[in-house]
């Protein structure tokens, strides 16, 4: 059903494949509020298979004129080695790849406010040091750069630098392709983050990096992460509920593109939300042609913001309880992809009050159905939540 490789990769999380970009589209169109981006990169000569559930990891950098921004208000010289040998990394070098300056941490507050001379944005600064509250809220809407700009003339070692900045990390992303279906290529659905606080543009370390800061042609640093909890049932009979809003339809397109591969015959029914069904709605010729094909059996989708009042994905499964639960004891999978803080424990509140009502299940019963009897015993219920 997935392939199979001759040989392992030599690319890894230690040693990144640098994958072309090939394409970067918005998927919102013009009036929404979100930007969403579909990237393909090639994954050409890098000998990475992978499997629709598994997930990409991504090796971003800061942009160069942050970087020069941020060295500047600490009068330090951009070209500065940071170690000493043959090739020995630049500071602008070390502070784009491996530190994060798009948000700012308490460490690297309490530095600045040890470091600066006497005056009354240092205890200011203090102050706020001392107030746990206070300090959260202020590293909430700064990065390094907002702070550095106010506490002006401070002076910082880059070996000072070093250990109070945050290290950077790879960011992770759900795989959106079926490899089969697109050979050496890997695709990528992406929330561009971006807002302005301060005074200044700010934007994902990642998503920015890969919407703005990458050209067409341009390499990424990405290695594989196999999924070992999220991926598709054995069997191509095998029926999928799959429940997927904004950027978690993602491995539930690369499962739809897997199955229209393999010619499965288990009937499959997408649940997908969005805040407006004119502007927001990912993907939405492709998952129209999977209908019309009858790769995708069912799609309902919910649009958050097309009706006084907000309606979403769980609200849409309440509608439809008996045919869900139906599916379910016709042997459904049951996948949720997506928001981790709201949106899953929603979906899985629902679901538990769907196998109470239909099941006829008191809570605790219903509760011990869904979190033990389905995910753990029989292992259809699965999530990929961030």
């Amino acid at each position: 059903m997935s392939h199979t490789s001759t040989a392992p990769s030599l690319f890894n999380r230690k040693n990144p494949f640098p994958a072309p970009l090939l394409e970067n589209r918005r998927l919102n169109k013009d009036g929404s509020t979100k930007d969403t981006r579909h990237f393909s990169l090639s994954l050409e000569g890098s000998g990475i298979v992978y499997s629709p559930g598994d997930v990409l990891g991504v090796f971003a950098e800061n942009p160069r004129d942050l970087v020069l921004e941020f060295l500047g208000l600490l009068n330090l010289s951009p070209e500065t080695t940071v170690l000493a040998g043959e090739t020995s990394p630049t500071l602008v070098q070390e502070l784009r790849k491996n530190f994060i300056l798009n948000r700012l941490n308490k460490k690297f507050v309490k530095l600045v406010a040890d470091k600066l001379s006497a005056g009354s944005f240092k205890d200011r600064l203090a102050g706020i040091c001392l107030d746990e509250a206070k300090l959260d809220e202020y590293v909430e809407s700064r990065d390094p750069v907002d702070l550095l700009r106010e506490a002006s003339g401070v002076r910082l070692s880059p070996e000072e630098i070093f250990a109070f900045l945050a290290k950077s990390s790879p960011r992770l992303y759900s795989i959106a392709s079926s490899q089969d279906v697109h050979p050496g290529e890997v695709h990528l659905t992406v929330a561009v983050v971006q807002y302005t606080t301060h005074g200044s543009t700010k934007r994902g370390f990642a998503s920015g990096y890969l919407a703005h800061h990458r050209a067409i042609g341009e390499t990424v640093p990405v290695f594989l992460q196999p999924t070992r909890h999220f991926h598709m049932p054995p069997s191509g009979d095998t029926p999928m509920i799959m429940v997927g809003p904004g950027t978690g339809i993602a491995p539930l397109r690369a499962f739809l593109e897997q199955r229209e591969h393999d010619g499965a015959t288990g009937k499959t029914w997408l649940f997908f939300g969005d805040q407006r069904a004119s502007t927001d709605f990912l993907y939405e010729e492709e998952l129209r042609t999977f209908l019309k094909k009858g790769v995708l059996h069912r799609l309902d989708t919910a649009f958050s913001r097309d009706q006084e009042a907000k309606f979403y994905v769980q609200h849409r499964m309440r509608e439809n309880a008996a045919e869900l639960w139906k599916w379910i004891q016709d042997g459904a999978w049951f996948y949720v992809c997506g928001d981790a803080k709201r949106m899953a424990k929603d979906v899985h509140q629902t679901l538990i009050d769907i196998a109470a009502k239909q099941g006829g299940m008191d809570g605790e019963a219903a509760a011990h159905y869904v979190n033990v009897t389905l995910t753990k015993t029989e292992g259809r219920y699965l999530k990929d939540v961030y």
